[in-house]
């Protein structure tokens, strides 16, 4: 019985009593078969299509199954040819034409070609195709620049944009921008998302809801093959639990280890890799009601939160205080003129009396775990701690990751002033520009929860974006910085080096600035 064959009928049973046994005795009397990868996630996807999830979560799975025109180099946010092998750009920074490769299939069989391109735009931006029904396509703001996908011929296709775009190709390359089979979309409507088919170095075998996803060796794939037969995915939610699988051998990778566990990893048995990226956690604040809907509230929120205490004690090292809404991972866009707020009780109750504001009782939504999420419980019983000893009253409600994104999302008027969050980006437009519009309120399919406004910020975003020339949008992004900085829409926490672990049957495991998970080169012995 070949290791395939095996794996779809016998493999998870094994894997379970393997955990099981491993957890009950020593990490040494467990261990995962060769040439199958087990890695433990931290929740259960929302889904496996491209356009209709957010959470890196689900793009660790997906970049997987799918590819995009584009892709981003090996440990660089670069874009490099992907299933474009070349392309080029008009004069005005409008029109992309992009070559594609030949003799590329999906998983389904069916070719990869320019009208699979034009299909995965037009359903995410045309409401009136016909399966536009399968979403929703909740970052289709990456690409609302395009105002036409056109078919040159079968392996020739051009983007017109209504403006240019800077992060155009940036975008490209971002998880949004995979490319699906029309003719799976088609087959499973709506239920796509649990039937994915792309073009990736891998091809989806099984989703048991809670359980697993499975992804099996794409033998039919373009290019180089990848380096172990099968990838199991579990979502694990608690990370201590994660850390006891990890150590008892039941899985062979896990991604986001608490900073209070990386010391159990010290040794031969395993390889702790770490890489650091555009990544900001936050506090969202209610700008529309409530105590946060006073800037100097939300200003004596940042001077009342520790955030050097979180970063050294609670994450233990693993960050850095953040200083604004742009990661420092984007160098050139980065205002570096900007210090963090000081840890100051006594100016945040000055600015409490300043404002006249005498109720402040907060609800504080904390997620269990997701994305990004550093310690999310601690994290957010610390800061409660900070906040009452300048004389709020903090209420905390814990929902699992998904349940939390449920929400957080569709924004928190009426029902919370404060919820964690946290975003790893691929430009610096992408979350002020999803997160701090005006425009993108939850009631108009974005993402700035706490219905922050200003027409200042609008304006430079909106510039920034359709500049061509770097040196102009750093200036209007750190502009953007400094008023969003004193406007205090969020409490800015921390910028994280994020983490996994593997064990001494993994080789050749990097992480990447995107945040992505990238196991094609990956050998599980």
């Amino acid at each position: 019985m070949n290791l395939i064959t095996w794996t779809r009928r016998g493999l998870l049973a094994a894997v379970g009593a393997t955990l099981a046994l491993g957890i009950a005795t020593a990490p040494a009397t467990a261990q995962t078969p060769p040439g199958v990868l087990i890695v433990g996630q931290i929740a259960e996807p929302q889904a496996l299509d491209p356009q209709a999830v957010t959470a890196v979560n689900d793009f660790r799975i997906l970049v997987n199954i799918y590819e995009g025109l584009v892709k981003y180099a090996p440990g660089t946010l670069e874009v490099v040819p992907g299933l474009a092998e070349s392309w080029t750009i008009s004069d005005d920074g409008t029109v992309y034409t992009f070559n594609l490769r030949s003799g590329v299939s999906f998983h389904d069989g069916t070719p990869f070609n320019a009208e699979a391109v034009k299909f995965t735009f037009d359903r995410m931006l045309d409401e009136n195709h016909p399966y536009y029904n399968t979403g929703p396509f909740p970052l289709s703001f990456f690409f609302s620049a395009i105002s036409e996908t056109t078919v040159i011929d079968d392996l020739t296709v051009q983007i017109t944009l209504s403006e240019p775009f800077a992060p155009f190709l940036s975008n490209l390359a971002y998880p949004t921008g995979l490319i699906v089979s029309p003719t799976a979309v088609a087959e499973n409507g709506e239920d796509f998302g649990r039937n994915p088919v792309g073009t990736g170095p891998f091809k989806f075998e099984e989703w048991v809801s809670n359980e697993r996803v499975v992804v099996l060796r794409n033998e039919e794939y373009w290019g180089e093959p990848a380096g172990t037969e099968v990838v199991v995915f579990r979502p694990i939610t608690d990370p201590n639990t994660r850390v006891a699988e990890m150590l008892a051998g039941g899985i062979d990778m896990m991604v986001e280890v608490p900073p209070n566990a990386l010391s159990e990893f010290e040794g031969d048995d395993f390889t702790i890799v770490e890489q650091a990226g555009p990544h900001v956690w936050f506090l969202i604040l209610n700008a529309k009601e409530g105590p946060m809907a006073n800037k100097l509230i939300r200003q004596a929120a940042n001077y009342a939160v520790n955030k050097t205490a979180l970063v050294e004690n609670v994450l233990e090292g693993t960050a850095e205080v953040a200083a604004g809404p742009t990661p420092p991972a984007f160098a050139w866009a980065y205002n570096e003129e900007l210090e963090p707020y000081p840890y100051d009780p006594d100016k945040a109750r000055e600015l409490i009396a300043e404002s006249g504001v005498e109720d402040l009782s907060l609800t504080f939504y904390v997620t269990e775990g997701g994305s990004g999420m550093l310690d999310p419980v601690a994290m957010g019983t610390a800061i409660q701690a900070d906040l009452a000893a300048v004389g709020f009253d903090v209420t905390i409600e814990t929902y699992e990751w998904n349940t939390f994104l449920g929400n957080v999302n569709p924004g928190l008027e009426g029902k919370a002033d404060m919820a964690e969050m946290a975003w790893m980006t691929n430009d610096p437009d992408t979350l002020p520009f999803l997160a701090l519009r005006t425009a993108a309120w939850p009631e108009e399919g974005g993402f700035n929860s706490g219905y922050y406004s200003n027409p200042e910020v609008d304006a430079l975003l909106e510039q920034a974006r359709v500049s061509t020339d770097q040196d102009e949008r750093a200036r209007l992004y750190k502009e953007m910085q400094a008023i969003v900085q004193d406007d205090a829409p969020w409490v800015f926490v921390a910028n994280w080096k994020q983490n996994a672990v593997t064990n001494d049957k993994v080789e050749n495991f990097t992480l990447e600035p995107s945040f992505l998970l990238q196991l094609q080169g990956v050998i599980k012995n």
